[in-house]
């Protein structure tokens, strides 16, 4: 039976949509595990500098949505304006992001990175993307379709929305 019928557990691809509570549990867990590899490799440079998580995700996504407000960034990240204003006061005093004032809305806060921001980010992007491209590489294409399929289908209708414009707009 080729792998693109297959479970993980080599089971017919058709067991999947009778899924048990112990299959769903070993989802859960290798998901958890996966995260802290996907995490260990950025966390490890973060940690040099006495920056998070948190630090990370808005490099990120001030890195592929430039000149994005703080609001739009909010709705991304999922956190309260004090979380985030915490982390963006340490980015810009760092000179890793820079805050720029509206033109047509002076209350607005248009975000971008600056060239040492663009090389951390760098940094830490390329860590994930080797571990990414590795395990892609050992799972095939179908895998890496059905991977991606089944990330999207977990997301909230809202979150699906924003990622979807975020891909095809380079903003949410």
């Amino acid at each position: 039976m080729s792998s693109l019928h297959s479970s993980p557990l080599g089971r017919p691809a058709d067991n999947l949509l009778y899924l048990t509570d112990e299959q769903l549990r070993q989802g859960t867990e290798a998901m958890f595990f996966a995260y802290r590899g996907f995490t260990a490799d950025p966390d490890k440079i973060l940690e040099e500098i006495s920056y998070g998580r948190a630090h990370h995700r808005a490099i990120h996504f001030i890195n592929v949505t430039p000149g994005s407000t703080v609001n739009n960034l909010l709705s991304i990240l999922g956190i309260t304006k004090q979380s985030l204003n915490r982390v963006l006061r340490k980015l810009v005093k760092d000179g890793l992001v820079q805050s720029i004032v509206g033109r047509e809305d002076r209350r607005e806060r248009h975000l971008f990175l600056t060239d040492q921001g663009r090389e951390l980010e760098k940094q830490l992007s390329t860590a994930q993307h080797e571990r990414m491209r590795k395990a892609f590489r050992q799972a095939g294409p179908e895998a890496v379709a059905g991977f991606r399929m089944v990330l999207e289908a977990m997301m909230d209708q809202n979150m699906r929305f924003i990622y979807k414009d975020l891909r095809n707009n380079g903003n949410a």
